[in-house]
């Protein structure tokens, strides 16, 4: 190799290296104005996240917002590879549940106006960002899903009190009804069979949600409600490897489905179809009187410890709580706002009803450990397997994962 030819390869080398840190940098700084780089989700946050930025700006001009896809989902573990290397972002939005992930792997610190944020968002969003007695993140949303119902199906006279009185009314529909059903649900999904798990306030590791003694769901009260579970499959003749959201979904949104266990996230989907449906409470568990206990979730942003502008991105995270841009997500997303303030929607009455009876998920990093075991549960058990050796498998096994 000659010497021309070593030196222009060593100048092409540092051109790239001058190329790669320009373009890092200016995600951080361009021509004195301050980027804020936001990690949200398509399908609806990333237009908020976007409005947002425009109308922040306004009152901001040496702030600029830059909207980057990385799904919630995945963001607690992208952020344990791209904050270290300094190309993450400065604000994140993930589920709840990953609270105790993030604490522990030292990727978000505490919020500074904890006692400010707290006083403006709803019980449930507070008590789901609350780890340790400290506040960490800025809720945008909560969720919680509810029993939806097909109007020209079934009056909301008739809705059923409790699980019995809701299989005795599917049975009478379904014969009456061919290639329809009375009630549809993700049966496979722990994030809805914890339900039946609840009564009498038994809780997903305990009352707290921090116990990593017991996952609780081998008590007495979780196998009664279990065997109600696996009862359903009387009204909903269906292996559980073939039911699944989806087709959840297409079977409400095309009128076959009475009654169906879901979220705010469907509404647009089911108005769209010209579907009639209202949202009720869920129905009562034997030896209970009040609608089964749901999971609560609740959407936040976190300011990255790795950010080099923390309280920059930390003051945005506070306008997207603000009462403005709570009902601009509403609009956008129609998901339910993290505080009190009014929303056109004829369903957020029967959500907030549900929200009363709901609890967060846990947010220990034992959270992991559950999903997987708990899907695989209730397909076993919704299958015709024995629940009392199910629900205890899962409990050893989720332990064993802990441990």
């Amino acid at each position: 190799m000659t010497k021309k030819l070593l030196a222009g390869i060593v100048l092409l080398i540092a051109l790239i290296a001058v190329t790669v840190k320009i373009e890092l940098s200016s995600d951080k700084e361009a021509d004195g104005v301050t980027v804020i780089t936001v990690w949200e989700s398509l399908n609806g946050p990333d237009k908020f996240i976007e409005a947002a930025g425009r109308a922040y700006e306004q009152d901001h001009p040496g702030i600029k917002i830059r909207f980057v896809n990385v799904e919630s989902g995945a963001s607690a573990s992208q952020i344990l590879l791209d904050g270290p290397a300094g190309v993450g972002p400065d604000l994140f939005a993930a589920p709840h549940d990953k609270l105790g992930e993030l604490i522990n792997e030292g990727v978000i610190t505490p919020i500074e106006d904890e006692e400010e944020v707290a006083d403006k968002v709803i019980t449930s969003c507070k008590t789901a960002l609350t780890y340790n007695g400290r506040m960490y993140g800025y809720p945008v949303c909560g969720e919680t899903y509810a029993l939806f119902y097909n109007k020209e199906l079934i009056s909301e006279e008739e809705l059923p009190k409790d699980w019995n009185e809701l299989i005795s009314w599917c049975k009478m529909f379904n014969s009456e009804n061919k290639g329809k059903r009375g009630f549809v649900m993700s049966v496979g999904e722990g994030y809805y069979t914890i339900i039946f798990t609840t009564a009498n306030g038994n809780r997903l590791f305990g009352p707290t949600g921090t116990d990593t003694t017991s996952t609780y769901l081998n008590t007495y009260d979780a196998v009664v409600g279990m065997k109600v579970f696996q009862n359903l499959r009387e009204i909903y003749d269906v292996q559980a490897d073939d039911i699944n959201g989806g087709n959840c979904d297409s079977e409400f949104a095309a009128g076959k489905a009475a009654m169906y266990i879901t979220g705010l996230w469907n509404v647009a989907n089911f108005e769209e179809r010209g579907i009639k449906f209202g949202v009720a409470p869920l129905p009562a568990l034997p030896g209970t009187d009040t609608p089964s206990a749901s999971f609560s979730g609740t959407r936040a942003m976190f300011v990255s410890e790795f950010s080099d502008h923390p309280k920059e991105a930390a003051d945005f995270a506070k306008f997207l709580i603000s009462p403005e841009m709570q009902k601009l997500r509403f609009d956008i997303t129609k998901v339910m706002p993290s505080i009190s303030v009014d929303v056109d929607s004829q369903y957020m009455e029967g959500f907030l009803k549900q929200l009363e009876y709901s609890f967060p998920m846990p947010s220990i990093p034992a959270m992991n450990s559950f999903w997987d075991v708990m899907n695989n549960a209730s397909k076993n058990i919704w299958n015709g397997l024995d629940v009392e050796n199910e629900l205890n498998t899962a409990n050893s096994t989720i332990l064993g994962n802990i441990n």
